[in-house]
């Protein structure tokens, strides 16, 4: 039985503290849980990091076997489970993710340079901060710079 309007983010909502519990045992954080409809076909997608360890094939499937009983209960239409890290280039998509890579080297794309004496609207260093009021603060190979947040255009883990 196809139930023709699903909303995703109520979903989401739903499902969002079993994930994390679930992620958590296995000693990960979920960084994104994405549900979405792809060629007719609903696809649940969820990234696993661990800043102590890598994500393994093994996890993966540890945690999607956790989880498929409890899903299919709150998810009322068939679905696909993925369960995956969230790969070495990973585009940022929130804040929190700032805090959660946190040592790691980024690509940083601005919406307008820092500097009125360069146009450089690309910055890679390695993330050291990040806090709403401030900005991004990484430590590039020209030193400390903090980037407001506002001026974020996009960013990008690189991969080392």
């Amino acid at each position: 039985m196809e139930h023709k309007n699903i909303n995703k983010f109520e979903i989401l909502e739903k499902i969002k503290p079993l994930v994390e519990n679930t992620a958590m045992r296995y000693g990960f954080v979920p960084i994104e849980t994405d549900f979405s409809k792809e060629s007719g076909r609903w696809f649940l997608r969820i990234y696993l990091y661990s800043k102590e360890k890598p994500v393994t094939l093994d996890d993966c499937e540890n945690i999607s076997r956790s989880l498929s009983d409890f899903l299919d209960q709150l998810i009322p239409v068939k679905y696909n489970l993925e369960v995956s890290s969230p790969g070495l280039d990973r585009k940022i998509k929130s804040d929190m993710e700032y805090v959660i890579f946190e040592g790691k080297l980024v690509n940083v794309k601005l919406k307008k340079p820092l500097d009125e004496n360069t146009q450089e609207k690309h910055i890679t260093g390695r993330i050291l901060d990040f806090s709403e009021a401030e900005g991004l603060t990484l430590e590039t190979e020209n030193g400390r710079i903090t980037i407001p947040k506002e001026n974020i255009q996009k960013s990008q883990l690189e991969i080392e």
